[in-house]
């Protein structure tokens, strides 16, 4: 029987071959490498047997997909360590996340991570073991009796909230089996590095009423090498950690009076404010307008939007003169409002209306994390109005603001195309011009990209920008959403130049995002070094006896009418200990002045990460720094 491939060929294989069977016949190399299969895009294990016709897709560890199901595997070999282990302990659940994977699970007798050393052993006993990895499903009865059988009460559970006539896989590997979905390696011998990291308690299936489980974290890898390099980068989190920085360097407060609501102080107001300036002034140049919208509209608002059926469980609601109301999770729906407020002709199209709007959800508590998850936070919001005609070239210009922004600050980023997910509404018609309206900009600009199938907004699909930092994690930052959506539920219109009402097409685009969450990220990703146009205090300057100090004001005040941040350490301190202050508060320049810079009416520079650069006139170092800050370079 023929196959086809991912490039288009033709595959004979034998009637009832498996897609192992296929990637031999392609090539040994790759069925040794091989972890898992694509049939008709369906991720499957590589046993799957074929039909006539498939569409066949081999998956390897060079593959996103490749790699969860490795970690999947590892998974169930630490369950079956742990039935091993600690015989009356119960499972629940042990999915694969970013990096690695985790399992929950109720203990008789409490674990901590000093057991870490007995359990890996015994996972490794059972990956040296080569134990071959079998699917084999059971009807619904089969099931809830075959985990009864094993007081599996937790897998009886997840069975009986299955769908009923859904089919129930179970996988087994020696004496151990998981319910479970799958796919897996086909033997646990694959696995080549993985590591028990921690341990958190977790409530079964997140509800606080009911037990707390142990959840057991782990990682794996392809090669120990790349284990070693992960951790290595976990080492240089922990140093960037941009709660510990923005405590050091007094940039915002996280107090229990506001949990989830950060406080931006002086320090991280300055910072803050310099990239909503910098916002303001590319938005000014690309032709955006600015609003603002109120932070709290009405319940019948949202439910217009679309907002109150997908996001109303993580909205903060109040009533105002007996209506009901909500403060607001997105700005879009006050920008349709602000469209709408007056009437429009082709010739305004289109229309580019930015806004930096604060906005609220609600995160359960376990889930805030300094500024990268928070309950309010600033969105950097535009929603551009336009023609069915002036869509592509719109898109092509956000690419280019993105992609102006994070080359400024030194990141690389990879884009994914976010498609149609099930609780979407519109027709299909419009979805799918919709996306290939964002195809085109991206082909155009041949900028390279990936389909992440279902993850669009409920409005439109989206272009989703992915930035690299400095210790190569990657953060979702930008997006551009198309919405053909929410111009109809709005009944948004326009006269054209038939004289004809028309519908605008509409985006929804963010850059920073989060301000907040960005800041956190700009923090991590120059470990609190900023660069000097975003420094808090640009300039420490540092006398080295008292007699300096009148001199050290003088040049404060200079530098300050220069438009530069300067202060003086006047501390009855020792020179060393100045320098050494400073450098903890990662300023990007420190001035030491002493007797001779005094008399000679200079100034002796030290540069962040450069140590003495020499003595120079107060009017070049001046230049120098206002040089750096209106190009905006990083050191």
């Amino acid at each position: 029987m023929k196959i086809k491939l991912k490039n288009g060929d033709e595959l004979q294989v034998a009637e009832g071959a498996s897609a192992l069977a296929a990637a031999q016949t392609l090539s040994e190399g790759l069925a040794r490498a091989a972890v898992a299969a694509k049939i008709n895009g369906e991720l499957c294990d590589l046993a799957t047997v074929l039909k006539e016709g498939d569409a066949l897709e081999i998956v390897t560890l060079k593959d996103k997909e490749g790699l969860e199901v490795y970690r999947h595997t590892c998974a169930h070999v630490l369950a079956q360590a742990l039935k091993t282990v600690y015989p009356t302990c119960k499972l629940a659940i042990g999915p694969v996340i970013e990096n690695g994977f985790y399992y929950d699970v109720d203990f008789k007798t409490p674990i901590t991570p000093e057991d870490f050393s007995k359990i890996e052993a015994e996972m490794k006993k059972i990956i040296k073991s080569n134990l071959p990895i079998e699917r084999f499903t059971l009807s619904r009865d089969e099931a809830v009796a075959f985990m009864h059988k094993f007081h599996e009460n937790y897998k009886v559970e997840l069975i009986q909230d299955l769908p009923a006539g859904e089919e129930i896989s179970f996988y087994k590997q020696g004496a151990f089996t998981d319910l479970c979905r799958g796919p897996h390696l086909p033997s646990t011998g694959k696995i080549k590095a993985f590591k028990l990291v921690s341990i958190a308690g977790a409530y079964w299936r997140g509800d606080e009423k009911k037990k707390m489980l142990t959840r057991i974290y782990g990682t794996a890898f392809a090669k120990k090498e790349e284990m070693d390099e992960y951790f290595t980068m976990l080492e240089e989190a922990k140093k960037r950690d941009h709660i510990k920085l923005g405590k050091e360097l007094k940039l915002f407060a996280l107090l229990p009076e506001g949990k989830g609501f950060p406080f931006f102080l002086p320090n991280g107001m300055i910072l803050k404010n310099e990239l909503v300036d910098y916002w303001r002034q590319i938005h000014r140049r690309e032709g955006y307008v600015e609003v603002q919208t109120p932070i709290i509209l009405t319940r019948t608002l949202w439910e217009n939007s679309g907002h109150w059926d997908h996001y109303k469980d993580n909205m903060y609601t109040t009533k105002i003169d007996g209506e009901d109301c909500a403060v607001k999770p997105m700005n879009c729906p006050g920008g349709l409002l602000v469209y709408k407020n007056s009437p429009h002709s082709y010739k305004d199209l289109p229309i580019r209306m930015g806004e930096l709007g604060l906005v609220h959800r609600h995160e359960k508590s376990g889930q805030l994390h300094g500024l990268m998850r928070v309950r309010c936070f600033t969105q950097d919001d535009a929603h551009i109005f336009m023609t069915p005609e002036q869509i592509t070239k719109e898109i092509k210009g956000v690419v280019r603001i993105i992609d102006e922004v994070y080359s400024l600050f030194g990141f690389k980023y990879h884009v994914e195309l976010s498609t149609r997910p099930k609780d979407s509404m519109g027709s299909d018609e419009d979805w799918e011009a919709a996306t290939s309206a964002l195809k085109a900009a991206l082909d155009e600009l041949k900028l390279p990209y990936v389909i992440n199938e279902g993850d669009g907004a409920f409005y439109g699909p989206k272009i989703d920008f992915h930035l690299e930092d400095s210790i190569k994690r990657t953060w979702q930052c930008g997006t551009i959403q198309l919405d053909f959506q929410m111009p109809q539920r709005f009944d948004l219109e326009y006269v054209g130049e038939d004289g004809l009402k028309h519908r605008p097409i509409m985006i929804h685009r963010v850059v920073f995002g989060s301000i907040e969450r960005f800041i956190g990220i700009l923090i991590e990703h120059y470990a609190g070094k900023f660069p000097v146009w975003l420094s808090p205090v640009q300039i420490k300057v540092l006398p080295v006896t008292d007699r300096a100090a009148e001199y050290c004001e003088k040049l404060v005040a200079d530098m300050k009418a220069a438009g530069l941040r300067a202060e003086a350490d006047l501390r009855k301190e020792k020179i060393g200990r100045k320098i050494f202050d400073a450098e903890q508060e990662k300023v990007p320049y420190k001035l030491v002045i002493g007797d001779k810079e005094v008399e000679a009416g200079t100034v002796s520079v030290r540069r962040r990460g450069d140590g003495d650069i020499g003595e120079m006139q107060t009017d070049k170092f001046i230049s120098l720094v206002l040089e750096e800050i209106a190009s905006k370079k990083a050191f």
